[in-house]
């Protein structure tokens, strides 16, 4: 486990926990991330702008950081788990009802309610109690394809996409479960993925938590103890999230946007002059008071808008 003595001077809102679930999602991460660049293999976008590019080229003491449900995928990770659980009667169809409420509730509040959110964690890790790390983690990849593949948003994972090219790393930072996380950082052709570490022994899972679930301050103490052990300098760094509970990681990095973002943080990015952008649908972005993006069903048209996003802003 890494050392405390790693973190840089930290809020005070960090728990002991936070810290904790912190470090032990950032040791999960180094220990299964991929190269920088991905595997797209796509060639860098350029432009005839006279202003300096970004993400900057070669820069290699920056990195990307992106929080996963509503930002990079439509819905909750761990209920879309949750359903593939349930079609391999892991549980019952009470518990599904319960998992699809809270699933309802996301999608049409767009906000992460705290109570929902633990509710469905403890659930997960009563449900996993006992069982093989190595089979969720092939269970994993079969959900990914049968519910998230088409739920991702083209217009955030062209913004990631522009982040690779430049030959940065790329991180998703989630309170889902790090394998799931994980699952999804390499089928997108992520770095890896910041997420909740589960204790397991032997390879089975006990049914506590490293920590806490890694949420709020939990995810800038991850992102601030990968950002030591990779040698990243934060200022140079941007991070991408759609909820107000990620302002403490939005604000340790030089470059934080809000994308699909909840009324909160929409307020606290135009307070605080970050950059916005809104990938859902015409009717609930003008909900929430953001346009929609256009272009937002071709990932290479994507590429470009990302582009451009980095050069201005709302």
């Amino acid at each position: 486990m890494a050392a405390l003595g790693w973190l840089t001077p930290r809020r005070r809102s960090a728990t002991a926990l936070s810290v904790l679930a912190g470090e032990a999602a950032a040791e999960a991460a180094r220990k299964s991330s991929l190269p920088a660049g991905g595997s797209t293999g796509t060639a860098p976008v350029t432009t005839e702008e006279p202003e300096p590019a970004f993400p900057v080229v070669g820069d290699e003491r920056a990195a990307a950081f992106f929080d996963l449900d509503n930002t990079v995928m439509q819905g909750a990770a761990i209920f879309h788990f949750g359903r593939g659980l349930y079609k391999r009667k892991f549980f019952q169809r009470r518990e599904l009802t319960r998992f699809a409420w809270q699933q309802a509730w996301f999608r049409l509040a767009g906000v992460e309610d705290p109570e929902h959110m633990q509710d469905a964690r403890d659930s997960a890790l009563s449900i996993v109690k006992g069982h093989r790390v190595s089979e969720l983690m092939s269970i994993g990849e079969e959900i990914y394809d049968e519910y998230m593949a088409d739920r991702i948003w083209p217009g955030t994972r062209a913004l990631a996409q522009a982040h690779l090219d430049a030959g940065q790393k790329v991180w998703l930072v989630t309170a889902a479960p790090v394998e799931t996380a994980t699952i999804i950082a390499r089928r997108l052709g992520l770095t890896g993925a910041l997420g909740t570490v589960a204790e397991s022994v032997d390879g089975v899972y006990t049914g506590r938590l490293v920590g806490e679930p890694l949420h709020g301050p939990a995810k800038a103490e991850a992102v601030r103890a990968l950002a030591a052990a990779e040698g990243l300098d934060l200022a140079r760094c941007a991070a991408y999230s759609d909820s107000h509970n990620d302002i403490p990681m939005l604000s340790l990095v030089g470059h934080p946007y809000a994308i699909n973002p909840d009324t909160k943080l929409r307020k606290h990015a135009r307070a605080l002059d970050w950059r916005l952008r809104d990938y859902r649908t015409g009717r609930k972005a003008a909900k929430v008071g953001i346009p929609a993006a256009a272009g937002v069903g071709a990932l290479a048209g994507g590429t470009a808008a990302a582009v451009a996003l980095h050069r201005r802003r709302r």
